[in-house]
């Protein structure tokens, strides 16, 4: 049995899915008929291939086609409530990665929840020139940015900071 039915057994609340289903043929069956919200993220190849697979013509274009097909295979699918992950770091150069964040609102075209997950990632540490336990000020930096280009969700490893920078964006936007 599958690790989703696995989970689906146990309660889970959401399925977020690295591959938006092109790692598990029957993903977006499984998750249509449990009717959880489903999470699908950008990715190219598998987390062993990915690093090689960073060649596009056009990353945002190619992003929202890749977005609008998995989207409509989600509703196929029967799966209402869908968020997208740009996927940060995977299938994406350092270089990739920012260009991806100077231009996140474009991916607001499907009308879908954006969850940003750029905590600690290694775009923050490799950029400073700190090391992997330190990104701490270079993710809230991130995390402002990602609020202010349309994110409505961010995977955070530092909670109360989290909340702090959405606190501090929320008085901005509501003054």
């Amino acid at each position: 049995e599958s690790v989703i039915h696995q989970a689906l057994k146990h309660g889970i609340d959401i399925v977020n899915d690295i591959s938006a289903g092109h790692l598990d043929e029957k993903m977006l069956d499984t998750v249509g008929k449990a009717g959880v919200p489903y999470i699908m993220m950008h990715m190219r190849g598998k987390p062993q291939t990915m690093k090689e697979l960073t060649n596009y013509e056009n990353l945002i274009l190619e992003m929202n086609t890749y977005f609008a097909k998995r989207f409509h295979a989600a509703r196929v699918a029967g799966i209402k409530d869908v968020i997208i992950d740009p996927g940060f770091g995977f299938a994406k150069t350092l270089d990739q990665n920012f260009l991806l964040l100077r231009h996140l609102e474009l991916l607001g075209c499907h009308n879908l929840p954006l969850l940003a997950g750029v905590s600690r990632k290694s775009m923050i540490y490799k950029t400073l020139g700190i090391t992997a336990a330190e990104p701490l000020n270079g993710t809230t930096a991130l995390h402002m940015v990602c609020l202010e280009k349309g994110a409505k969700i961010l995977r955070v490893h530092d909670v109360k900071e989290a909340v702090q920078a959405i606190e501090l964006y929320q008085m901005i936007q509501n003054n």
